[in-house]
């Protein structure tokens, strides 16, 4: 019983120490996210193009609900985008940390906040929550990903802890670990968007029961030209091009 009233009080504490050293607030955090729907980001360059790719499952909750208001995937400058899984409020909250950031970095040097230098800052703000009594971490994780002055793609994970991470490819929120197997499987650098995208589009396929529907589904691309929203119709005629719609017939069966 007391052991069990330690561990509660370590519980309750969100920047206390349990005796082995872990934070449970902020494995609790991890945990919300994994029970977000997933989101994928993909560096890729080539001698002609390079840039980043985000793609993001959104999941309605009824069909009253307009899929455009599902918002998982946010321009925080011309020049970088932003991935989220978890929960959405606490990731549109650190999506303006890192928007007025880019801002400050423009007025203040005039030129474009560097993306690694971008996710420090941020990580950085959702350190200070896993220290700070009376609030607890943010329950979200981000992907940041864009083009340095110098042409150059950089994609880069934010943890609960504040810990930056620099991927190639990487997924997170629901079924992460499954998709990341795919990734790690199918993954090559030099390829361009639109491989990039086909590829984040098989890994979630992969992952999930009956295919997918671009229906809540959201997908953008942060390359030289600026960052750019990829259309609903886009997504449903590579969806439907590379054959990973729902089964027709399987459908139909379940219907009967």
């Amino acid at each position: 019983m007391q052991g069990n009233s330690q561990q509660q009080a370590y519980d309750r504490g969100t920047n206390i120490f349990s005796p082995d050293g872990r934070l449970y607030q902020v494995e609790y955090a991890r945990e919300a996210i994994k029970r977000g729907s997933p989101s994928i980001g993909i560096r890729y360059e080539n001698d002609d193009d390079a840039g980043v790719v985000f793609v993001a499952s959104g999941r309605l909750r009824s069909s009253l609900q307009v899929a455009d208001s599902i918002e998982k995937i946010h321009k925080v400058d011309d020049h970088v985008g932003v991935a989220s899984a978890g929960h959405v409020a606490d990731a549109r909250q650190l999506v303006d940390v890192a928007r007025r950031q880019a801002q400050v970095e423009r007025l203040r040097f005039g030129e474009d906040a560097g993306i690694e230098a971008l996710t420090k800052e941020i990580t950085g703000y959702i350190q200070e929550y896993t220290q700070a009594g009376g609030a607890r971490p943010f329950g979200a994780a981000l992907l940041v990903g864009g083009i340095d002055e110098d042409g150059s793609p950089h994609l880069f994970e934010t943890d609960p802890s504040g810990t930056p991470y620099e991927w190639e490819a990487v997924a997170i929120g629901g079924n992460s670990e499954k998709i990341q197997g795919y990734l790690e499987a199918e993954y090559e650098g030099d390829t361009d968007a639109d491989g990039a995208l086909e590829l984040a589009l098989h890994a979630l396929e992969d992952a999930s029961e009956g295919g997918l529907e671009s229906e809540g589904m959201s997908a953008s691309i942060v390359s030289g030209d600026g960052f750019r929203s990829v259309s609903d119709a886009e997504l449903h005629e590579m969806i439907e091009g590379n054959g990973l719609a729902p089964d027709e017939e399987s459908d139909e069966d379940d219907e009967e």
